[in-house]
């Protein structure tokens, strides 16, 4: 479902185009049942929401473009008392398979055995047509999760096996995920600021910011 109206504002920002910076709003469908969103880039939000809360009454809430649509208020009003994701960076980057970038590590593998990993469960509830990949090597437990999430956008989501970490191998670990994706598809993560290992590790294997996001489920 990549002709959201959200993913051409993602696609269109990932090539250096955003929104109009003028501190407004808009509205548009979320893009699976069940799952909505806030989303902002520099001076404009996107609120991929139901019918449930009125225009009249976001307006109300204070939502705009400068800030007001990541309001814990807003975002509370919208929820209604459902389940609410942390506030995340949004990031962008391309697939690289066939060209296999230096420090992947190697092309990774479906690894069924980690069906069961807290990572898989989480992408499970947001997302659809997953595909668990891990290392050939069965003692690494590091998890990466391609799927169709946000926007309808092909999502990246990983974690590091805990004896891997703080060697540069989370960086490798998304160079060998983007290398699972076709030449320059895009691809997006959503990776929370303070969990700076993870999101440097996004950046320094090419992904770049190009807003913030927060799930719900209403």
């Amino acid at each position: 479902m990549t002709d959201h109206p959200l993913a051409h504002l993602i696609r269109a920002a990932a090539s250096g185009e955003f929104p109009a910076p003028d501190g407004g709003w808009r509205r548009v469908p979320p893009w699976r049942p069940g799952v909505e969103a806030v989303v902002a880039f520099t001076g404009h939000a996107v609120l991929a929401v139901g019918e449930r809360v009125t225009d009249a009454a976001l307006a109300k809430l204070g939502v705009d473009g400068s800030g007001g649509a990541h309001h814990p208020a807003v975002i509370a009003a919208l929820a209604g008392g459902g389940w609410i994701d942390s506030l995340d960076g949004l990031l962008v980057g391309v697939g690289t398979a066939g060209t296999e970038p230096r420090g992947t590590g190697g092309a990774l593998v479906p690894r069924a055995d980690l069906a069961g990993h807290p990572r898989v469960g989480f992408a499970a509830r947001l997302r659809e047509d997953l595909q668990v990949l891990g290392r050939a090597d069965l003692s690494d437990a590091s998890v990466t999760v391609l799927a169709r999430g946000i926007a309808g956008l092909p999502e990246l989501s990983f974690e590091l096996d805990l004896s891997r970490r703080g060697a540069g191998g989370g960086t490798a670990l998304v160079r060998a995920a983007l290398a699972a994706v076709p030449a320059d598809e895009l691809v997006v993560s959503a990776c929370a600021p303070g969990n700076a290992a993870s999101m440097r590790a996004l950046l320094r294997a090419g992904m770049v910011p190009v807003g913030s996001i927060q799930l719900y489920v209403p």
